[in-house]
């Protein structure tokens, strides 16, 4: 009975198989958070100042730096055979926001995916080799650094949130709280939007071991939490979560699919395999609400979301998306809402077009309303009244000129003389 049945278990498998049939990975897209670094500021009571950090604000710490080194070495596992074991600059392209923290986490990260063997080890006792990371001036950043400031539609939408019962409700749930920090920190407000430094400059001084004030317990760590994850939600969702998406984060999803699609060619030869954006927790919220597959939470350090470009044994592509925010597992499989897992590139685009702006300039802009129309209306009319009316008064007087100038009485020589 029992070699009959396993006989059947393997007919199905094989069934099973030839059902689901070949998938091929043919391209990759990562987005990461930087790793763990110092606190990007202090508050006015802090016992701990610039002074107390290696290198200062802001910067990657040796944590950060082997944590992006780990998120290499899985990488280097999970896509081998796909990509080159030894460097090759065609196959891969990484860019940086022009942020210290995040060109350290990139170098780190490249030195776990690529270490060095037999004719790019350059120095015996240097198990590294130099790979370059692209940049841009923070100036000119558009694709990568959220939320951007230049675009006064999206100040507008802001200003609207919290005029909303739901951001109310949250600022008049914590007032008591917020005041308490404000006091105890030294701050001069503090507000829903601006507690997330408070929290992250605790957060930063407890995972290098320095001891809290009094005033930090756990209970005020977790409501610190609560709210500036809140604030997160805030930037890129609550209200009009789709209009804020194609103004911010749609940039990025939109290159993303540009990129995509660009390789969704049948037997493409084309070189580059993967592409790689190292950046900040905004940057992975934003794209993620734009996703909207954002799970309500501030992003880890060096958390990896993916892009994977698969073509089907019937010729078609589909795209999987996996995040990483826990080191200690594998990353788990995202499903875009409305699509499977292998979601086909033609449905990706299709479901994802509502935030994907065709004119991000003047989407920006902020919209004439009637009464402003009709402001100008008005003015326009009055300047052309006066305009006509200083052309009526020069042509009165031009004629007043031209009369005045034939009556006008001739003196002769006879008269002048006598």
């Amino acid at each position: 009975m029992w070699p009959s049945f396993l006989r059947f278990l393997w007919v199905f498998y094989i069934a099973l198989n030839a059902c689901s049939g070949e998938r091929r990975l043919k391209y990759v897209t990562l987005l990461y958070r930087h790793g763990d670094r110092s606190p990007v500021k202090s508050y006015p009571t802090d016992p701990y100042k610039e002074s107390a950090w290696p290198q200062g604000f802001g910067q990657l710490t040796q944590v950060g730096m082997k944590q992006h080194y780990e998120l290499g070495q899985m990488l280097r596992k999970r896509y081998e055979g796909f990509l080159n074991e030894s460097y090759n600059r065609h196959e891969i392209f990484v860019r940086s926001t022009d942020y210290d923290r995040t060109l350290m986490s990139a170098e780190a990260n490249l030195a776990g995916l690529y270490p060095p063997n037999n004719s790019q080890v350059f120095e015996s006792s240097v198990h590294w080799q130099p790979i370059p990371v692209h940049t841009v001036p923070q100036s000119q950043e558009r694709l990568l650094s959220f939320p951007i400031d230049d675009c006064p539609r999206y100040k507008i939408l802001m200003n609207e949130t919290e005029q909303t019962d739901f951001f109310l409700n949250v600022t008049e749930t914590y007032k008591d709280f917020l005041e308490m920090v404000r006091n105890a920190t030294g701050l001069t407000t503090t507000t829903v939007e601006s507690i997330w430094s408070v929290h992250d400059t605790l957060y930063c001084e407890f995972k290098h071991n320095m001891t809290a004030p009094s005033w930090v317990t756990p209970e005020v760590m977790e409501k610190l939490g609560r709210l500036k994850n809140f604030g997160f939600q805030l930037m890129f969702g609550v209200y009009k979560q789709k209009e804020k998406c194609r103004l911010q984060g749609g940039l990025l999803l939109n290159q993303i699919i540009i990129n995509i699609s660009a390789h969704a060619v049948p037997d493409s030869k084309a070189p580059l395999k993967m592409v790689v954006y190292s950046a900040h927790d905004t940057t992975v919220v934003a794209l993620q609400s734009a996703l909207d597959v954002f799970n309500g939470r501030q992003p880890p350090y060096a958390s990896c979301h993916i892009f994977e470009l698969y073509q089907e044994d019937n010729g078609s592509f589909t795209v999987s998306m996996l995040y990483r925010n826990d080191s200690s597992k594998p990353p788990y499989p995202l499903a875009l809402p409305g699509c499977e897992q292998y979601c086909p590139l033609q449905d990706f685009i299709r479901l994802t077009k509502g935030v994907i702006t065709t004119d991000w300039e003047k989407e920006c802009q902020v919209e004439t309303t009637a009464k402003d129309t009709e402001v100008m209306i008005g003015l326009a009319v009055c300047a052309c009244l006066l305009l006509l009316l200083i052309v009526l008064l020069f042509t009165v007087l031009c004629r007043k000129r031209e009369t005045s100038t034939g009556y006008s009485h001739v003196i002769n020589d006879g008269d002048e003389n006598s």
